[in-house]
C-alpha cells in the first residue's frame, strides 16, 4: 500500500472491519522508508490501537464530527456552510468522474479519507498536487488535533511530511482560517451545495 492508501484507512471511521485491518496497515507502514511519514503513521496507528469498535467509533465522532476546527471535510474550513462550498464540491465530483474513480457512501467528495483514495489513484506526483490545493485546511486540521492532544495528530504530521514544506502563502492562509474559524451560514440562501453535489441527490439519481 502507498502512504496515501495507508493514511486513508487510518483516518477512516473505525468500524469492526477496519479495526481488523489495522494490524495489516501497521505492517505495511513498517515497510515504508525510514522518515517522518513512516514515523507519523506508526505513532498514529499505535495511538488508535483498540479492539472495541464502540469505543473507537465514539472517539472518532468526538474528534471529527463535534469539532468545527477538526473537520475532515476540507472545504468546510474555507467555506463553512455557505453556497460557495457547493461549487468546490461539484468540481471534485466531476474530477472523480473524469478519472473513473467511483465515489460511494454518504461522505462528501472533500472528505479527507476519500481525497487520499483519489490521490492514491492519481499516483504520487499528481496526488500531492491534488492535496496541496487543500494544504491550508489540512494544516488547520493538524493544528486542531495537536491542540486536543488527539491520537490522530501524528497521522496529519505524516501527511504534511508527505506533501513537503509548507509554502508561506499556505501558512498565512492556514493561520487566517484557524483564527477566524469556518464562515457562518448566510441567511436567505438556498442549500449550500448544488443538488448534484449532495450524496442524497446522487443516491436518488442512481435509483431512478
Amino acid at each position: 500500500m502507498t502512504p496515501f492508501k495507508l493514511l486513508s484507512l487510518a483516518l477512516s471511521h473505525p468500524d469492526a472491519e477496519l479495526l481488523d485491518l489495522l494490524l495489516d496497515v501497521e505492517a505495511e507502514a513498517r515497510e515504508l522508508p525510514p522518515g517522518p511519514v513512516r514515523d507519523g503513521l506508526l505513532a498514529g496507528l499505535a495511538g488508535l490501537a483498540t479492539t472495541d469498535p464502540i469505543a473507537a467509533s465514539a472517539r472518532y465522532v468526538a474528534t471529527f464530527d463535534f469539532n468545527r476546527r477538526c473537520a475532515l471535510d476540507l472545504t468546510f474550513a474555507s467555506h463553512g456552510d455557505r453556497r460557495q462550498r457547493g461549487v468546490a464540491l461539484l468540481k471534485l465530483r466531476r474530477l472523480y468522474a473524469r478519472l473513473g474513480v467511483e465515489h460511494v457512501g454518504d461522505e462528501l467528495p472533500d472528505h479527507l479519507p476519500l481525497l487520499l483514495e483519489l490521490a492514491d489513484a492519481l499516483g504520487e506526483e499528481r496526488g500531492r498536487e491534488l492535496l496541496a490545493e487543500f494544504r491550508p485546511a489540512i494544516e488547520v486540521l493538524r493544528g486542531g488535533l495537536h491542540r486536543d492532544a488527539s491520537p490522530y495528530a501524528p497521522l496529519l504530521d505524516a501527511l504534511c511530511a508527505l506533501l513537503g514544506p509548507l509554502e508561506a502563502r499556505d501558512a498565512e492562509s492556514a493561520m487566517r482560517l484557524a483564527a477566524d474559524g469556518p464562515p457562518g451560514e448566510e441567511v436567505g440562501l438556498e442549500p449550500f451545495a448544488p443538488p448534484e453535489a449532495m450524496p442524497a441527490a446522487a443516491a436518488a439519481g442512481g435509483a431512478r
